[in-house]
């Protein structure tokens, strides 16, 4: 289980390569051969089957360039960067966080850059590739620019995540869910991140693969009606108290988490478990999984609470894969208030209340005369701003100013009076709080590569599962004889036809066929031998426990399915 084997694997079987390698190659860039592209698709299949299927939500696809307006609204224009750092003799440019960790082995995550740069200075930190001084620390934004229109006026970003595609567009998909909340909205694509010095293979991108899901619920109920289901599963938990105590990850069941207020809610609580059951379901052990807290220098701006899920790594220890966050209301507010589109929900109480309510009553006797025309559109006005905004501006000012189509009317105190009465309220409107679960889909993909490569004294193969390996079943004939040929490829072409990925492979003896076969993953082969021009049977091996059954040659695609599909086990055959 090391990086070095795996990535020599998924280069030499057509899973990963850098991209552009006639030309050097480009950090940060990644191409996914034939096998790659196949095991990332069922990735993504099985967490649609999750999200989609399983939990009732809906997909939608949002354009990967954003207007400059859209992301101002949203923070990354001016909050979306990393601490840059430049060597002054060979101009090389770093990650000053990266280059402090590496060189005192200290976590300086979340820092100010002006502590940063005291750090490297105190330090007397060098240029990690001439050993020249860095520079002072300066804010670097991660976000790729570009300019939309043939005139280049309108200035845009490749989106640096899918989430603002689910956000901008809320007003619509509430109409989609009939005005109700709790709902999820959830978008696979393409994000950009022009990262300082992707040094980290896969790891690292400039651009990659999210899937996240957008649950929207009201904040006064984060709580999940199948919570019971998950309340019992123990995840392990390295909360923000324990990192800066310096005290370990503990394993803690949902239910207490929830109780305890370590997790802040049931919905963000039943997002964790999800999520673990989920990679457990793609073979990645649980004793190589934890979830570590953001700590408070590292939360996001627009969260007041995030849980990574990380995955240990012989190379880059632990990485995180998945992110959950309580992103509260933050995207909706700034794009309702940049936008000014009412972006909130109206929250029916279960029983009306009644409520004395101060109103303002404009005298019509004087309002008419001087206003003429424009009366109604003042009144409006009027009708719609909270009265006490009204009597402090009078109380201030003598007079409430108030601004029509551009013009600007003052009111004085005699044209308004204030009058008491009971008014029936049904409801509010609130911003709906958003849980996010954020996967990303090119770490988990390396972490499955990572964490099913198995060695033993005979062979090396990937343990993936049967319904997320890139090939389900290899067809062999036993030796290159016309009638074995024909058979086997026969059986692999009706496979394929039937929805089964198959591979056809006559190279070489039988030996070096199962190893190659073992080597990408293949759960099961099929074998062609002299007794099947007989006996009309073929065998059937197991990946995993080398074991073998001889089974009709006309039940070999239903014995194959229900093994895909878990319908039955190898044994029961």
């Amino acid at each position: 289980m090391t990086d070095n084997d795996v990535m020599n694997i998924a280069k030499k079987r057509g899973f990963i390569w850098s991209s552009f390698e006639i030309y050097s190659g480009v950090a940060g860039f990644f191409d996914y051969g034939p096998l790659g592209a196949i095991l990332k698709n069922n990735i993504i299949n099985k967490w649609r089957s999750y999200y989609v299927v399983r939990e009732g939500f809906y997909e939608i696809e949002s354009p990967t360039i954003m207007p400059e307006e859209a992301l101002k609204a949203s923070g990354h224009v001016d909050h979306f960067t990393d601490p840059m750092t430049e060597c002054k003799d060979c101009m090389e440019v770093y990650r000053a966080d990266h280059v402090i960790e590496d060189a005192i082995e200290r976590d300086v995550e979340g820092l100010e850059n002006q502590k940063l740069t005291e750090i490297i200075s105190e330090n007397k930190i060098p240029c990690p590739k001439c050993g020249g001084h860095l520079s002072h620390v300066w804010s670097y934004n991660l976000m790729f620019q570009t300019l939309i229109g043939a005139k280049g006026k309108k200035t845009g970003y490749m989106r640096p995540e899918t989430a603002q595609g689910i956000f901008i567009p809320f007003k619509r998909l509430l109409r989609f869910f009939r005005g109700k909340l709790p709902f999820g909205v959830v978008q696979v694509g393409k994000a950009y991140r022009n990262e300082i010095s992707p040094r980290q293979g896969v790891i690292r991108l400039r651009e990659f693969t999210q899937a996240e899901a957008e649950i929207f619920v009201d904040p006064s109920n984060k709580g999940h009606p199948r919570f019971s289901e998950v309340a019992d599963q123990e995840l392990t938990l390295y909360s923000a108290e324990n990192q800066m105590a310096g005290e370990d990850p503990v394993k803690v069941t949902a239910g207490d988490a929830v109780e305890t207020g370590l997790v802040s809610s049931q919905m963000h609580a039943y997002q964790l478990c999800l999520a673990e059951r989920f990679l457990s379901e793609l073979g990645i052990p649980d004793e190589v999984m934890r979830f570590r807290q953001h700590l408070p220098t590292e939360m996001a701006h627009y969260a007041i609470d995030c849980w990574d899920v990380e995955i240990q790594t012989d190379r880059f220890g632990w990485v995180e894969i998945i992110g959950i966050a309580d992103r509260t209301d933050f995207d909706l507010r700034s794009h309702s208030k940049y936008s000014n589109e009412d972006m909130r929900v109206f929250i029916e109480y279960d029983e009306p209340k009644t409520m004395k309510k101060v109103v303002a009553k404009p005298d019509m006797k004087k309002f008419g005369p001087l206003f003429k025309g424009d009366s109604p559109k003042i009144k409006a006005v009027l009708d719609e701003t909270d009265a006490s905004i009204i009597k402090e501006a009078f109380e201030a000012e003598g007079v409430f100013k108030v601004e029509v189509e551009g013009k600007e009317y003052d009111l004085p105190a005699d044209l308004v009076s204030f009058e008491e009465k009971d008014e029936t309220i049904r409801g509010e409107k609130i911003f709906p709080h958003v849980i996010e679960p954020s996967f990303g889909i090119d770490r988990i993909l390396y972490s499955v590569l990572l964490h099913s490569f198995t060695e033993d004294e005979e062979r090396t193969y990937l343990k993936l599962p049967e319904d997320v390996a890139p090939v389900s079943v290899s067809v062999f004939p036993l030796v290159n004889k016309d009638e074995l040929l024909e058979i086997a490829y026969k059986i692999s072409d009706d496979l394929r036809v039937k929805g089964i990925i198959s591979e056809y492979d006559a190279s070489g003896t039988i030996g070096r066929r199962y190893a190659r076969s073992d080597e990408i993953g293949v759960p099961f082969a099929v074998t062609v031998d002299h007794e099947t021009l007989e006996d009309k049977r073929v065998t059937i091996r197991n990946r995993d426990s080398l074991e073998q059954v001889r089974v009709p040659l006309k039940n070999v695609y239903t014995i194959l399915s229900d093994l895909l599909s878990g319908k039955t086990s190898f044994k029961d055959i």
